[in-house]
C-alpha cells in the first residue's frame, strides 16, 4: 500500500486562522505554521510584522492525496479567506498577510492556476483575485508558541471573532470532511 504524502503550502492571512481550518480536514496529515516566500533566512515573527523581510504567515500542509485532493484543499483555501484584498485580511494588514499559494510542483501550478480561473469566471467574487501563484522557494516553521494557536487560546478575543467564524464556515460548508473528532466542537 502506498502511504504517499503531498506538501502544499499555501498562505491567506493569518496562519493561525489557517492552521485552525486545514487541521481538522480528513485526509491531512500535519499542518505547521510558519514563513515563505521571503528572502530573509530564518526570520523571527518579529522580523515578518515588519513587513520587510518578503516573507508572508503560510502554513505548510502535509496530505494524503488519497483520503482529500489538492482541487478540494485549494476550494477550502479560496473560501475561507478573501482572495481580493491586497495585502490584507481583516485588520491585518501588510506584505505578510497577502494570499498566495506556493506551488511544489507543475501539477499544482496548473490546478492552482485552472481553480483560480473558474473562480473568477463564475463571480463568486466581485472584485478581482490577488492571490500570488507562485513557485515554491522556501518554508520557515514559526516559533513553537504559534502552533496549535487556536486550540490553546480558545477564549482569546482574536479566536472568538476572527478564527471562530472559519471554523464555523468550514463545519457549515464542509462538514463531510472534516475530521470526525471536529465535528462537534470547534
Amino acid at each position: 500500500m502506498n502511504n504517499k504524502t503531498e506538501t502544499v503550502t499555501l498562505a491567506n492571512g493569518c496562519f493561525w486562522c489557517s492552521e485552525a481550518v486545514f487541521k481538522r480536514l480528513k485526509g491531512v496529515k500535519s499542518v505547521l505554521p510558519g514563513y515563505a516566500g521571503g528572502m530573509v533566512k530564518d526570520p523571527s515573527y518579529e522580523q515578518i510584522c515588519t513587513g520587510k523581510t518578503g516573507h508572508a504567515e503560510s502554513t505548510q500542509i502535509e496530505f494524503d492525496p488519497k483520503v482529500i485532493s489538492f482541487e478540494k484543499i485549494l476550494d477550502i483555501f479560496w473560501h475561507t479567506h478573501n482572495p481580493t484584498t491586497l495585502n490584507r485580511q481583516g485588520n491585518d494588514v501588510g506584505t505578510q498577510y497577502r494570499s498566495a499559494i506556493f506551488y511544489h510542483d507543475q501539477k499544482q501550478k496548473e490546478l492552482a492556476e485552472k481553480s483560480k480561473k473558474e473562480l473568477e469566471k463564475e463571480g463568486v467574487y466581485k472584485d478581482s483575485i490577488v492571490t500570488e501563484i507562485t513557485p515554491f522557494k522556501n518554508f520557515y516553521v514559526a516559533e513553537d508558541y504559534h502552533k496549535n494557536y487556536y486550540e490553546s487560546h480558545k477564549d482569546a478575543p482574536y479566536c472568538n471573532f476572527v478564527i471562530d467564524p472559519k471554523v464555523h464556515k468550514l463545519l457549515q460548508e464542509y462538514g463531510n470532511d472534516v475530521k470526525e473528532e471536529y465535528t462537534n466542537r470547534y
